[in-house]
C-alpha cells in the first residue's frame, strides 16, 4: 500500500510550528473502501487529513485521537481515528450523501456536514479517562471548525488548511492539509510575517496537484522566516480491526443477546465500520463466547 508523507517543522526562534501532510493515498483508500460521493469524499477526506495531523503529536504508542463531527447535514456523523504516528481510519453514516457545488463552484462540504451540531476531539492518553473537548460546529467546512476547537478548548492560536480535489470520475486527484500553531511567547514580527504569508494562500489540494511537496508548502507559509524540520513520518489508512476485537464486541452485548443471536440464525455477521471487512461467527462459536 502506498504511504503518505507527514512533516513537522518549527521556526528557528521557536515562535511557531507547522504540521503538513500529503494525504492523497489515505483519501484514495478511503474512497475505495467507502465508495464516497464527491462531496462525501471531501468531507471525510478532510476529516481524515486533519485527524492525522492532530494525532501525529501524541506522545506514546498506545495513545490515540478521535475526531467526531455530528452535524445536521445529510452525511450524518463523521468519525476519524488516528494513532500516535498519524495513521488513520474513518467512516461516515451516509457515504452517498452529496450536494450541488456552492456559489464558488466548489464542493459544498458545509451543507453536506451541516451548520448545526457539535465537533468532538477525544484523546486517549492512557489515563483513567479520555480527554474530551467539544465545540459547536461553526461552518461545517471542517478546517474552520478545527480552528475554533483549538481556540476554545486548548487556547492555541491556529491556522488550518484542508483540501481534497475530486476528479469528474469521482477519483481522488490530491488531498492534504496543514496545521499552523503559535507557541507561547511568539515574536510579534513573526506573527505579522505569517499573517502576510497566509493572507491569500492558494488551495492546498491545488498546490499538491500541481506537484508541490509538503516542504514547498511549509516554505510558502514560512516565507522570509527561518525554520527547521522536526521530524518526518510515513502514514497510511490503517484499520486495526481483528477477529479478537470483534469477539470482544460480541461479548459486550451480554449473554442474553448472544443467546438470542445463537438461536435465531446459524451465522452472525459483523462488519467493521472502518474497512468494511466481514467477520462471521457460527452459533457454536457464540456459545463458546457465552
Amino acid at each position: 500500500m502506498n504511504m503518505d508523507n507527514l512533516f513537522r517543522y518549527i521556526t528557528d526562534d521557536g515562535s511557531a510550528f507547522i504540521h503538513v501532510i500529503d494525504s492523497t493515498n489515505i483519501v484514495k483508500t478511503m474512497h475505495m473502501i467507502h465508495n464516497t460521493s464527491a462531496t462525501a469524499s471531501a468531507a471525510l477526506g478532510r476529516s481524515l487529513t486533519v485527524t492525522s495531523l492532530m494525532g501525529a503529536g501524541l506522545m506514546k504508542d498506545e495513545n490515540s485521537l478521535t475526531l467526531q463531527i455530528k452535524g445536521n447535514g445529510p452525511i450524518g456523523s463523521i468519525v476519524a481515528v488516528s494513532d500516535h504516528d498519524g495513521n488513520v481510519r474513518g467512516y461516515c453514516d451516509n457515504p452517498a450523501a452529496d450536494f450541488p457545488s456552492n456559489s464558488k463552484g466548489k464542493l459544498d462540504v458545509g451543507n453536506v456536514v451541516g451548520h448545526d451540531g457539535t465537533l468532538y476531539v477525544i484523546k486517549d492518553l492512557g489515563l483513567d479517562r479520555p480527554y474530551i473537548g467539544q465545540v459547536p460546529i461553526k461552518t461545517g467546512e471542517i478546517a474552520e471548525d478545527i480552528v475554533e476547537y483549538y481556540a476554545v478548548s486548548e487556547q492555541v492560536p491556529t491556522v488550518c488548511s484542508l483540501g481534497v480535489l475530486v476528479d469528474k470520475d469521482l477519483s481522488i486527484r490530491s488531498a492534504g492539509g496543514f496545521l499552523l500553531q503559535l507557541l507561547p511567547g511568539a515574536d510579534d514580527s513573526i506573527i505579522t510575517q505569517l499573517e502576510k504569508n497566509i493572507s491569500s494562500f492558494p488551495s492546498i489540494s491545488f498546490l499538491l496537484d500541481s506537484g508541490k511537496s509538503p516542504f514547498d508548502i511549509a516554505n510558502m507559509v514560512f516565507e522570509s522566516i527561518k525554520f527547521s524540520e522536526l521530524d518526518h513520518s510515513y502514514v497510511e489508512y490503517r484499520c486495526t480491526c481483528s477477529r479478537d476485537r470483534m469477539e470482544r464486541v460480541l461479548i459486550s452485548l451480554g449473554k442474553e443477546e448472544l443467546h438470542k443471536l445463537s438461536a435465531e440464525q446459524e451465522q452472525t455477521e459483523i462488519v467493521c465500520h472502518f474497512c468494511n471487512k466481514k467477520y462471521v461467527f457460527s452459533s457454536d462459536e457464540l456459545n463458546v463466547l457465552i
